[in-house]
C-alpha cells in the first residue's frame, strides 16, 4: 500500500459519494458546502464533482467548527485564508526549488547582483563590480542649519 506522502493531496479522485464517506457527511451536506463556496471541489467535463484528500481534510474541519458553533459565514472565511496560506507556501516551495535549480547550473557564481544600470547580471565569485568614481551628495535647496545657514559641507556637490 502507497503511503500519504505519495498521493498528490489536491489530485480530485473522489466521486462526491466516496467524499461524503470519507468525511463522515450526507452528500446533500457537501453539494450544500460547494453552493456556499465552502468546499469547492473539481469538475469532469461532465460536470461531476470530484474531490482531493485535501478537500476531504476541509470537510472534516468545516463539520468540527460547525459543531464546535462557529458560522458558516465565519467557516468560509477561514477556508479562503486557509487555502490562500496554501497557495503562498506551494509558490514559496516552487521559488526556492527554481532558486536551487539556478544555484546548481552555476556553481560559483552569485546568484543575483545588479548592474550599473539596475539589470541583474552575473558574476563569477571572487569578481568584483567596478564603482562608480563619482558620488554626489543631494540635499534638498531647503535642508538650511540650525543658524539659518547652508549646511552643506564646502565643495559638496548641491543639485541645481
Amino acid at each position: 500500500m502507497t503511503e500519504r506522502g505519495d498521493i498528490d493531496e489536491d489530485a480530485p479522485i473522489f466521486a462526491i459519494a466516496a467524499a461524503a464517506e470519507l468525511s463522515g457527511m450526507h452528500p446533500q451536506t457537501l453539494r450544500q458546502y460547494d453552493r456556499l463556496g465552502l468546499v469547492v471541489p473539481e469538475r469532469t467535463q461532465g460536470g461531476s464533482r470530484r474531490y482531493s484528500l485535501r478537500h476531504v481534510e476541509q470537510l472534516r474541519e468545516v463539520a468540527r467548527l460547525s459543531s464546535d458553533g462557529m458560522s458558516l459565514p465565519a467557516i468560509a472565511r477561514l477556508v479562503t485564508l486557509e487555502q490562500r496560506v496554501h497557495d503562498l507556501s506551494r509558490r514559496v516551495r516552487d521559488l526556492e526549488q527554481q532558486l536551487a535549480i539556478e544555484r546548481q547550473s552555476r556553481p560559483g557564481a552569485r546568484v543575483f547582483a545588479a548592474g550599473a544600470t539596475g539589470s541583474v547580471v552575473t558574476l563569477r565569485h571572487g569578481t568584483r563590480v567596478r564603482r562608480a568614481t563619482e558620488v554626489v551628495v543631494w540635499r534638498p535647496r531647503h535642508a538650511l542649519s540650525p543658524d539659518g545657514g547652508d549646511d552643506s559641507a564646502p565643495g559638496e556637490a548641491r543639485p541645481s
